[in-house]
């Protein structure tokens, strides 16, 4: 630790030098000067540094065209300040896993046995006399039964150890790929570039804006009225506002929540706040490791304590979202399922394999007492024998290759899930989606294009109608039409902006808000030049800037015109926005009185019909000051306020061709799906019925915020009441005029409802920075990888990538083959265990001896794991399994059909061994193979029950490739190139072990008669497994591991409301009033 501790402190000294000498500052000045931060900062920034300039020039930057991009100079500030990027945290070598390994309770009852059963297995004194040839041959059967109980403890160390390394690498590859894809925006060169956050270096001028999570320290140099989210950092709850001359500094882990602005990076890594508490906390926690320290301090020359190392005012408590890439550790329920059952397995191997060894050795030791035989070597080798089968059976009966079926099938899925453009970045969360009851999604996006155009307009006292194909025809005079062009020109995100694409027939390419780039459309239809226009009103010169928020549903920026004018431009949603106008703009140009008369009017004959057709409305406004008389810019309300409308923009954005389909195939998976929008009632109203979310034979309910809060809200105190809530929510299918707030109040309200015993499970889509409460609170919260902001992204378990509902769709068929898969492996695998402890068992009580030996069963153990971790849980979810209810996450992993499968093909396959075993030698004319005076000898007899065992196995493993009862076992099997190859190459290898190894496997190879009768008992299994799919499985029938709650339900004994999904369930009341 100090060595390390050494070799980072000579690091940030030779990187120090490095910065001093090439600009003429270091890294620690830079750090202390983020330390400082508030009004201390700013004395020292100006005494020290000369200022916001002083620093500009030391850092040979510029804060308008930023670095000039040389590939050298970016190395050389790379390499005198650090990248931007935190040292990973040091993997475990595959030797520390073996070694955790062996320290597990359930192998070193194993190993001990292992080891004296070998030192026995040797012990062979000379003046023992033994039959021609039957010494050397017998100690050698002895020591390979002996080395059996070894070959199994390294085979369960190796898996063990293999499913650690997988988990871990599957956390840091998944840690990966979300870092990988976060990038930001720089300005280089006078060009703005979306680069990697891990590029940014000390220099940059960083275009930060509202949900962005900022990936370094650095200095506001513009700021249009930010404000920042820093109680990750420092525990302060209300946001903090940034300007050039008040609190400038900004810390990386922090959350802009409102406003836009530049930003000079001062600290990278490390070296900035946020990596030096991750870099701290490292190193406390390898002192813990080493028990060299108990308490959070740091040896360095003296004792330095956290408090003293953190910065001033930063938080100790730093959230755990913050920490997600310093410790990614998470544990699906699922995978404590699959954990619990190998436990409870050995628990009654334990007992399993005491009462085996007791059923053989104690009769032999009582014969050979009663007759007083003479204690031979002979009968030790027999007892050793005995040992060796109870302990290789306790190792076997084990399936610990059942945690490791989670660990490889998430593996698998999270890879193809990425194809399929869902970005996981909680593990649970694959398993989490295939139990969504309900999903809240958005519309603008999710359910439409999101190639968003201006198709109606409302200007200069006339309605224009389709003009998305042709603007010329539109008549607007020549003030109004500047207002327009100017107005949206400036009066939105300068990241907003439409590039042309290189051939005629693709459509231009929208980057940024969506909304924003359909009026910057419109600009360009009207033949205006909107970067012309920012060029000459750049941010930097804007007086004021009130940003578009969730509560102010408008957006307002404050330019100078010219010496004596400064104007405000407002755009927003129409029905607030034109409350706030007194005057418009008539047919020539001309401001002319707005009445409320008017705006009824307007709301009747335009807005309403443009919202009947699907339209967004978007209203354009402006206000004039004079410059010697203006106002308080704090002071909103009277600013925003005696507007004058210019215009109403009708915006179309279709639905996409897939989203219907999409929508029914969760209506058949039993998943309801709520749209949530800001959008008005009506434009609401028809999209939901393009998309298929309502129909006219639906009993739905549709509702605006304000009516919905008042449903659900208390009158007296205001407060949501759940009993009111659950009378709305089962019929609710749109919530229109929404908030974030309100987004929010419907996901937990859902996930609190007692309505269905068996909690919902709730999935919600956002895309903004306050819909991250929302995306934080449900289940699945998934992101907008294309809108979505960092904010937003960072709350969230999965990021859709291309903003598509259809892959939401193929995300939940993912998940739900992830509980097929399992649950296919855990029927194979359990069959197979319950089969040898039973076999083993009942043959000891029967002829003294497991008719199967230990290396046999090593060689059963492996087929079961490789068919189980690689044949079975790697299939390809298919159209069919959107056709049943979601699993219940307190739903047993092992289902009623199930365990009728588990138990009709153990007792098959033990009466077919048992047959064999006693009647075997007269049906096949063979000689009998049971033990004789205790001696075992290899007898074609026993050759057959090990060799009919193994190929019941093989062909069962085509059974379990389905578990809902289907007939046809064979279906998609030809896809699956994997479990046909393996089965195959399996089955090859049986007979090469029967056949041509048959001393190690103690063996006698078999006559072709005989193996046609094996595979005819291998066979029988499939067609037995076709009788056993008549048996009907009843609600009636126990569940293992279910909880009384889930039992009620499936037997029908709960409310018809109760037991069943509520949309399916609820019937007409009184009480509610159904739009349609």
């Amino acid at each position: 630790m100090a060595k390390m501790k050494k070799s980072t402190d000579s690091h940030n000294y030779s990187s120090s030098e490095n910065a001093r000498r090439e600009f003429g500052i270091s890294i620690q000045e830079l750090e202390k000067l983020m330390q400082k931060r508030g009004h201390e900062g700013i004395k020292q920034l100006n005494e020290t540094y000369g200022g916001l300039s002083g620093i500009e020039q030391k850092l040979k930057t510029n804060l308008i065209n930023g670095l000039s991009g040389d590939d050298n100079d970016l190395s050389t500030r790379m390499v005198a300040f650090g990248r931007n990027e935190l040292p990973p945290k040091p993997p475990k070598t595959f030797l520390r896993l073996v070694l955790d390994a062996l320290l597990d309770v359930r192998l070193v009852q194993p190993i001990i046995f292992a080891i004296i059963l070998f030192a026995l297995s040797f012990y062979y004194p000379s003046g023992e006399t033994f039959e021609a040839g039957a010494k050397p041959k017998e100690a050698n059967v002895a020591l390979i039964e002996s080395l059996v109980i070894i070959i199994a403890v390294i085979v369960v160390v190796l898996v063990t150890a293999f499913n650690d390394l997988t988990k871990e690498r599957q956390f840091r590859d998944l840690q990966s790929k979300i870092e990988a894809d976060q990038k930001f925006n720089v300005i280089r060169g006078s060009q703005v570039h979306q680069i990697p956050i891990t590029d940014i270096v000390v220099g940059d001028i960083c275009q930060i804006t509202h949900g962005d999570l900022l990936p370094a320290d650095g200095i506001v140099v513009q700021s249009n009225n930010l404000k920042v989210d820093e109680s990750s950092l420092t525990g302060e709850i209300d946001l903090i506002k940034k300007h050039e001359s008040e609190d400038p500094f900004l810390l990386s882990g922090t959350h802009i929540m409102e406003g836009n602005g530049k930003m000079l990076v001062l600290a990278v890594g490390t070296h900035s706040q946020m990596g030096m508490i991750y870099k701290l906390l490292d190193e406390i926690k390898e002192e813990n490791n080493d028990n060299k320290k108990q308490n959070a301090a740091v040896n360095n020359q003296g004792a330095t304590t956290l408090q003293e190392v953190i910065p001033d005012n930063v938080n100790q408590a730093t959230t755990k979202d913050d920490f997600d890439r310093f410790e990614f550790e998470e544990r699906p329920n699922l995978q404590r399922k699959l954990t619990e059952l190998p436990n409870l397995i050995a628990y009654a191997g334990r007992r399993i394999f005491i009462l085996i060894v007791l059923v053989l050795l104690v009769p032999f030791v009582i014969k050979e007492f009663v007759e007083r035989r003479e204690w031979s070597d002979k009968f030790r080798s027999r007892v050793v024998g005995y040992l060796v089968t109870g302990i290789t059976l306790l190792i076997v009966s084990v399936p610990e290759g059942v945690p490791l079926v989670a660990t490889i099938s998430l593996a698998y899925t999270v890879k193809k899930m990425m194809k399929d453009n869902n970005l996981v970045r909680h593990l649970d969360a694959c398993e989490t989606i295939g139990n969504v009851t309900t999903i809240c999604v958005d519309k603008t996006g999710i359910l439409t294009t999101n190639c968003m155009t201006v198709v109606q307009v409302y200007v200069a006292e006339k309605h224009w109608k389709n003009i998305e194909n042709s603007t010329k025809e539109i008549i607007i005079p020549a003030n109004t039409k500047e207002f327009i062009i100017e107005g949206i020109s400036v009066n939105t995100n300068y990241s907003s902006k439409i590039l042309s694409s290189a051939e005629q027939e693709t459509l231009p390419k929208q980057i940024g808000n969506k909304t924003e780039c359909s009026l910057l459309g419109f600009v360009n239809a009207l033949e205006g030049n909107y970067d012309e226009i920012r060029t000459h009103y750049p941010e930097e010169k804007f007086i004021h800037v009130y940003k578009f928020n969730s509560l102010r549903k408008n957006m307002s920026t404050v330019i100078r015109r010219s010496d004596s004018t400064v104007r405000m431009y407002t755009k927003g949603a129409t029905e607030i926005v034109l409350k706030k106008c007194k005057t418009i703009l008539n047919h020539n140009g001309d401001i002319i009185p707005f009445s409320t008369v008017d705006y009824d009017r307007l709301i009747e004959t335009i807005i309403e019909p443009m919202a009947s057709d699907g339209l967004r409305t978007i209203c354009l406004a402006y206000r004039d000051f004079s410059s010697n008389r203006l106002p308080d810019w704090n002071d909103e309300t009277s600013v925003v306020d005696q507007l004058t409308c210019i215009c109403i923009c009708g915006i179309g954005d279709s639905v996409g061709p897939e989203v219907p389909i999409a929508i029914t195939k969760c209506r058949n998976a039993g998943i309801a799906v709520k749209m949530v929008t800001e959008d008005n009632i009506n434009s609401a109203r028809l999209i939901a019925f393009k998309c298929g979310i309502i129909t006219h034979n639906d009993n739905f309910l549709m509702l605006e915020s304000k009516e919905f809060n008042r449903r659900i809200r208390s009158e007296t105190n205001g407060e949501v009441e759940q009993n009111l809530f659950d009378k709305v929510w089962p019929y609710l299918c749109v919530l229109a005029r929404s908030s974030p707030q309100d987004k929010y109040v419907l996901v937990r309200g859902i996930m609190a409802s007692k309505i269905n015993p068996i909690r919902e499970i709730v999935a919600v889509t956002g895309n903004g920075t306050n819909d991250a409460p929302a995306l934080r609170k449900a289940d699945i919260g998934f992101a907008m990888g294309i809108q979505g902001t960092d904010t937003a992204k960072q709350a969230s378990d999965i990021i859709l990538i291309d903003d598509n509902l259809n892959s939401i769709v193929k995300a939940i068929m993912w998940s739900r083959n992830i509980y097929d898969s399992i649950k296919k492996s855990l029927q194979f695998q359990l069959t197979v265990n319950i089969v040898v402890v039973l076999c083993a068992f009942i043959g000891a009580c029967i002829v003294r001896d497991s008719p199967l030996r230990g290396v046999q069963m090593l060689w059963i153990y492996l087929i079961m794991n490789i068919l189980a971790l690689l044949a079975l849980i790697i299939e390809v979810p298919t159209e069919e399994l959107l056709t049943c209810e979601p699993y219940r996450r307190i739903q047993p992993i092992i289902s009623r059909t199930m365990m009728k499968k588990i138990i009709g093909h153990t007792i098959y396959q033990l009466v077919v061994m048992l047959f064999i075993l006693l009647a075997g030698p007269k049906i096949f004319n063979i000689d009998d193979g049971r033990p004789v005076d205790s001696i075992f000898k290899p007898s074609q007899h026993f050759t057959m029950i090990f060799n009919v065992f193994v190929l019941m196995t093989l062909f069962n493993a085509i059974n379990c490739r389905k578990i809902h009862d289907e007939k046809n076992i064979f279906h998609g099997i030809s896809k699956n190139s994997i479990f046909y190859g393996i089965w195959i190459i399996t089955f090859i290898v049986q007979i090469v072990l029967v056949q041509y190894s048959s001393f190690i496997f103690s063996c006698v190879a078999l006559t072709f008669e005989q193996w046609i009768w094996c595979l005819l008992f291998g066979v029988s299994v499939l067609l037995w497994n076709q009788m056993l799919n008549l048996i009907p499985v009843t609600r009636n029938m126990p569940i293992l591991g279910a909880s009384n709650v889930y039992e009620l339900a499936l037997r029908g004994e709960l409310d018809r409301e109760e037991q069943s999904r509520p949309e399916a369930s609820l019937t007409k009341d009184k009480h509610f009033d159904h739009q349609e």
